[in-house]
């Protein structure tokens, strides 16, 4: 992550948040750079529909992740509290999230254990 109140170019914003959508998106319903809100050198935002139905806007930043509203491109509610990763915020709204993250990581364990027997074998 990037250091408090760092400027980068709105595409490297934009760049990063592609990031962000890419290691997310198995784990929520939507998530995608809000179509109407403005990106800029400091932020960009994210509307993130969770597997509950829950919207969040979600503003990215070099302070990290923070809810910012309740719906798609709201910017009515800003919370306080900054997350690290993108994993922390869906942690702290999305039981679902949790679940799912979970299950899909446990997965992949097993996926590495199999491949570590399977080359063992040969």
């Amino acid at each position: 992550m990037t250091e408090p109140d760092t400027t980068l170019g709105e595409d490297n914003w934009k760049t990063e948040a592609e990031g962000v959508i890419n290691d997310v998106k198995a784990h929520v319903k939507d998530i995608h750079v809000s179509p109407k809100l403005h990106s800029n050198n400091k932020y960009v935002y994210l509307n993130i529909l969770t597997l509950e139905d829950i919207k969040l806007c979600v503003e990215l930043s070099g302070r990290g992740f923070r809810i910012v509203g309740l719906d798609f491109d709201a910017r009515s509610q800003p919370g306080d509290t900054y997350y690290e990763t993108p994993y922390s915020v869906l942690d702290s709204v999305s039981a679902l999230y949790r679940n799912s993250f979970g299950s899909s990581l446990i997965a992949k364990l097993k996926e590495l254990k199999e491949d570590s027997l399977d080359q063992e074998l040969e």
